[in-house]
């Protein structure tokens, strides 16, 4: 059964003039290509097929919103990391997610990490940008059931010791439902759905 019945795709935004307005409640999932992100939107929401999913880097090319209830969305933001686009595709890319970043409904972000490579530099760029935004972001681990029991402890407390504060981690797994409870909880109470 589904946590979010209502949840559906709403559009697939190439400009910031196709965004949905500017109302209600916002979280982005953001992370490198190939993390994670649908999957773990697809996961949390508790929907097989919500966001689509795929094996090659860079599938995800423009914003996709997805309202889960009346005025509440999440938008899955493109992957970045992957040089298979072309440079104005990933200056369109750019140009979305600061846009992104100026809406007063954006309530926070998800940066999906895969655990077994840990925080990199696009991933500290990001995290950059949205503290410069003042909204709290929240990292979730990702694939961590293929990490042993120890290496994963090890993994999330130099996660958590290297955003000093700036944001929370958890380990996550779409597959085995690590960190699942936590995740939910985390995206009802920023978009206040109870």
């Amino acid at each position: 059964m589904s946590i979010y019945p209502g949840a559906q795709f709403l559009i697939s935004a190439a400009a910031p003039a196709q965004f949905p307005a500017d109302a209600g409640a916002e979280v982005a999932f953001a992370g490198r290509s190939n993390a994670g992100k649908s999957s773990a939107i697809n996961a949390i929401t508790a929907r097989k097929a919500l966001a689509r999913t795929s094996k090659s880097p860079g599938r995800t090319r423009l914003l996709n919103f997805f309202e889960v209830s009346p005025a509440r969305r999440i938008v899955d933001l493109p992957g970045y990391g992957f040089a298979g686009g072309p440079p104005t595709d990933r200056d369109t890319w750019a140009r979305l997610i600061e846009a992104l970043g100026t809406r007063g409904c954006l309530k926070g972000l998800f940066l999906i990490v895969d655990a077994r490579r840990g925080l990199l530099d696009a991933d500290e760029q990001l995290i950059g940008w949205a503290h410069g935004l003042e909204k709290p972001i929240y990292v979730l681990l990702s694939k961590a059931d293929q990490l042993k029991r120890a290496q994963a402890r090890h993994t999330l407390a130099a996660t958590q010791a290297a955003l000093s504060g700036r944001a929370t981690a958890e380990l996550f797994s779409a597959h085995t439902n690590i960190g699942i409870d936590q995740a939910r909880q985390t995206l009802d109470e920023w978009l206040n759905v109870n």
